[in-house]
């Protein structure tokens, strides 16, 4: 068979090590014309690495690569899409485990993905996590799945944009308009979230956020038995007579919130949305417990770096979306200075902006970063907030130092972007492991 492989980064790299096996003739398309290629394989790189198609019979399509590229290069070839195949798609048409879950939402998939890991790991399964957290679907096969495994695949609009089964059990969290520079609008956006769900059977069972009426249209979806949490019959939070508040479950307790190491109140509805998933598989409650009270977050999640001269300093570096940024304004208590921006997305700001203005007693400054800056500063300032400073083009070293210039005893520094990495960082990860190696360097 004829396949194309449409990109050459991670996932990429694993479609052509999965198809090259199966002594397929494989040919590597990237935009990239210095993409390192494997000897022998042939490839098509540089600007046109998309036009005529039509001549493979099998294209894989890698996450970032929106399905609408790929039609406008190949004007001539009307059902060209039909040829179209991912490795999520690949992945759920031969893993031998039906016990697979899949998590989806604006924020929280890779924390909520997991803690159910986590979860079901203290419950004694054997579970595999993946999907857009960690190890490339394709790759999770080498780990010898068995039919009584759980797989956990964490999958983002990319994956799900032309997904063609359903996984049993679909979580959706909270959503907001989120990838506008790659869906034409939110009701594309919110459509790719659908697809988890559209294939589902009476027999599935699909969870939803209780509070946020997109995640209830998507899970909607589903044929399967719509589960919310948030709220009963899922997990919630209930407030005690003496004003200590709860998370529980089908009447059953299982810890105070005090008890969470987690920042922010997003963070309980995470909790909640992992805690109602396992539900369905294991109503382990001791290990439930255990797993929820001793979780301390995932890196560039509102992670603690260190305080410095009565400072504290917090790497929120995976905020990509505004509301992101409003969970971590809300979240850490006290006199706070935020970093914001990066690409412009064409994301609406003004929820943000109102949120800041909310908040502006315990905002200490706002600093504008990246691409998106003027735009920040213009939403700002149409709501009455002008405690900012605007950046120019500068390293987070520099920004960093600025911030330690204008901190007070007792402040918190907290990078939560609210927007992609790309315009001045490789990715969340490198944004937010130099803004740590800047407050280590303090």
């Amino acid at each position: 068979m004829k396949i194309a492989i449409l990109g050459y980064a991670g996932q990429g790299k694993s479609a052509f090590e999965y198809w090259n096996k199966q002594e397929n003739d494989i040919t590597i398309c990237d935009s990239n014309a210095n993409t390192p290629v494997p000897s022998g394989i042939a490839s098509k790189l540089g600007d046109d690495y998309l036009a005529d198609l039509d001549e493979f019979d099998l294209l894989i399509r890698t996450p970032a690569l929106h399905p609408r590229a790929i039609q406008a290069a190949n004007p001539n070839s009307p059902n060209i899409l039909d040829k179209v195949w991912t490795n999520t798609n690949e992945f759920l048409k031969v893993c031998p485990t039906r016990n697979i879950i899949g998590v989806t939402g604006t924020k929280g998939k890779g924390t909520t993905s997991t803690l159910i890991t986590h979860i079901l790991d203290n419950a004694g399964f054997r579970v595999h996590l993946g999907g857009n957290i960690g190890i490339p679907p394709l790759d999770m096969l080498a780990n010898a799945i068995q039919p009584d495994d759980w797989v956990m695949l964490e999958l983002a609009n990319f994956q799900l944009i032309d997904l063609e089964s359903s996984p049993h059990i679909a979580t959706c969290l909270m959503i907001e308009a989120e990838h506008l520079n790659w869906h034409n609008n939110i009701d594309e956006y919110i459509e790719a979230k659908r697809q988890l769900f559209v294939n589902q059977s009476e027999t599935d069972i699909a969870v939803y956020y209780a509070e946020n009426n997109y995640s209830k249209a998507i899970a909607g979806a589903s044929a399967g038995l719509m589960i919310p949490y948030m709220t009963e019959p899922g997990a919630y939070v209930t407030e005690q007579p003496d004003g200590t508040e709860q998370i529980v479950i089908d009447g059953q307790y299982i810890c105070d919130v005090s008890q969470i190491q987690l920042l922010g109140r997003h963070n309980l509805q995470n909790i909640c949305a992992a805690i109602t998933t396992v539900w369905n598989i294991t109503q382990d409650i001791s290990s439930i417990r255990q797993t929820v009270t001793s979780f301390q977050g995932l890196p560039h999640r509102l992670e603690e770096v260190r305080t410095v001269n009565n400072v504290t300093y917090y790497n929120d570096s995976f905020s990509s979306a505004p509301g992101a940024t409003i969970a971590a304004i809300n979240a850490v208590p006290g006199s706070k200075i935020i970093i914001i921006g990066g690409v412009d997305k064409n994301l609406d700001l003004n929820e943000l902006a109102r949120n800041i203005l909310q908040h502006k007693d315990e905002i200490h400054k706002v600093i504008l970063i990246g691409q998106v800056k003027h735009k920040l500063e213009q939403a700002l300032q149409s709501h009455g907030f002008d405690n900012y400073d605007v950046l120019a083009e500068t390293t987070m070293s520099e920004i960093v130092n600025h911030t330690k210039n204008i901190a007070r005893p007792g402040d918190s520094v907290i990078l939560s972007p609210g927007t992609s990495s790309f315009d001045m960082f490789k990715n969340f990860e490198d944004r937010g492991n130099k803004f740590r190696d800047a407050v280590n360097a303090l």
